[in-house]
């Protein structure tokens, strides 16, 4: 198992990749967003948001007004790991239920284009 920080650090990475998505792509897939990445097997949540500058950076405090993010991933660390460092493909994940996305439909079409 993943410790905190490693999934931490993983997350960090995600920002920077998200931040080699050109410009062109950017502004014809994303949509202001907020996103949270609940860890299983640790029983931690980051929090973050997309929108149209990039992906900002995760933190586990929740969102000041207590409401859900928008999009919710559920996955264990050393799943997080692996998919960030393209060792899991996200649709085999998503088919295996070894990851779990709450998201619109919209949304998760979006995602798809952008990771």
């Amino acid at each position: 198992m993943a410790s905190v920080e490693d999934c931490r650090a993983a997350l960090d990475k995600l920002v920077e990749q998200f931040d080699e998505v050109d410009e062109e792509t950017r502004s014809k897939h994303v949509v202001e967003r907020t996103l949270s990445c609940r860890l299983s097997d640790l029983d931690v949540t980051f929090y973050g948001r997309i929108h149209h500058d990039g992906l900002g950076p995760f933190t586990e405090t929740p969102f000041p007004d207590g409401r859900q993010a928008e999009i919710r991933l559920t996955i264990t660390s050393d799943d997080l790991i692996r998919l960030i460092n393209g060792e899991l493909d996200m649709a085999r994940a998503l088919l295996g239920g070894r990851v779990k996305i709450d998201a619109s439909l919209g949304d998760l079409l979006r995602l798809r284009r952008l990771l």
